[in-house]
């Protein structure tokens, strides 16, 4: 018994030598993730610089999985404080930080984002889509003819004559992006669904169903842009028949030269993502490395910045950056966990 609470108390001055290394070995904090995350923490690190004596925390946009994989690798000072997710963290993910001795880290729900849809607006096209329409068009594979064959379609008209008969030219995220892993959940497994065969073998035959529902065809009408949704915007504005999939606040902060195409007769909006009418929504996160709160200079401060009701309240300066607001009950929740530093749970799945 002595043995083992020695041993304990050896760790537990270890990780305090090393957590003192941290805050003398750097003084910004250090931030990664999510790029639909990016911009809503960027705005709250230029309020914290202008209204503290810290600097401006260091933000990367390195995509959520890519976050993950970064702020999982360990605690000190090579280590980022805190990681932006479009997508709660994943059982891997957290046991993942559990291997490596990141083993108190907490989950902070900011808000809620639609994944937008977005053209143009010098497309004179009449763009309103199905779920079904996106599957169609953007799958590996697809039901032909009651078979599962290759992707054949080449026009949107192809698949609905109501469409544009234009070729298929999406831009979107890259599969290490969180933007993506919602898309395929929220859009391609209900657009997947809409298929009568598809939707009998989920129940038949659910690994070869998440498969096919889940692969983005890679034969050139899907094109990956990348981790920087500032590039998406500016590829659509060269092809007015291409379209985009990305975070409702770029579309947002775009409106002078996009416009929305309306998924299954709804356009995103703070109102229609606020109350699920609008499809495809989703939560948006981060998550605190609890070990470097009081190691690395200003996080704490940082942290209630960022939980603060001038930044995610309902006239919030991050609601003028596109984040959707939580409810009065779910944001005092999220105030008081972030700022507490409640340790989150293990992911079911």
């Amino acid at each position: 018994m002595k043995t083992k609470a020695l041993t304990c108390a050896i760790a537990l001055a270890s990780t305090s030598i090393l957590l003192a290394g941290a805050a003398e070995a750097r003084d910004q904090i250090r931030i990664v993730g999510s790029s639909t995350v990016f911009p809503y923490t960027q705005a709250v690190s230029e309020q914290f610089a202008n209204s503290t004596e810290f600097p401006a925390p260091v933000v990367e946009s390195t995509g959520t999985g890519g976050g993950m994989q970064i702020f999982c690798a360990g605690v000190g000072a090579d280590h980022p404080d805190i990681t932006g997710a479009s997508r709660a963290m994943k059982k891997s993910e957290y046991e993942l930080c559990q291997a490596n001795g990141v083993t108190d880290v907490t989950e902070v729900l900011i808000g809620y984002d639609g994944l937008s849809i977005a053209v143009s607006r010098q497309s004179d096209a009449d763009w309103k889509l199905t779920e079904k329409d996106l599957f169609t068009a953007l799958a590996a594979q697809v039901p032909v003819d009651g078979e599962i064959k290759d992707n054949p379609y080449k026009k949107w008209s192809e698949i609905n004559p109501d469409l544009p008969d234009v070729a298929i030219t999406v831009f979107g995220p890259p599969p290490t992006s969180g933007t993506r892993d919602a898309f395929v959940e929220l859009t391609m497994h209900d657009g997947c669904n809409a298929y009568e065969m598809m939707a009998a073998m989920k129940k038949s035959d659910e690994d070869k169903w998440e498969q096919i529902c889940s692969r983005m065809r890679s034969d050139g009408p899907f094109i990956e842009a990348g981790e920087n949704d500032n590039l998406i915007v500016q590829r659509i504005e060269a092809d007015p028949n291409s379209l985009g999939i990305f975070g409702y606040s770029f579309l947002y902060e775009n409106e002078d030269k996009l416009k929305a195409v309306a998924v299954n007769g709804v356009e995103p909006s703070f109102d229609t993502i606020a109350s699920g009418e609008y499809d495809i929504a989703r939560p948006l996160y981060f998550y605190i490395k609890n070990a470097h709160r009081n190691a690395i200079p200003g996080l704490q401060a940082f942290i209630e910045e960022y939980v603060s009701e001038d930044a995610l309240g309902p006239d919030g300066y991050l609601k003028e950056r596109g984040l959707t607001s939580l409810s009065d009950e779910k944001r005092e929740q999220t105030t008081d966990e972030a700022v507490n530093g409640t340790s989150m749970q293990a992911p079911k799945g």
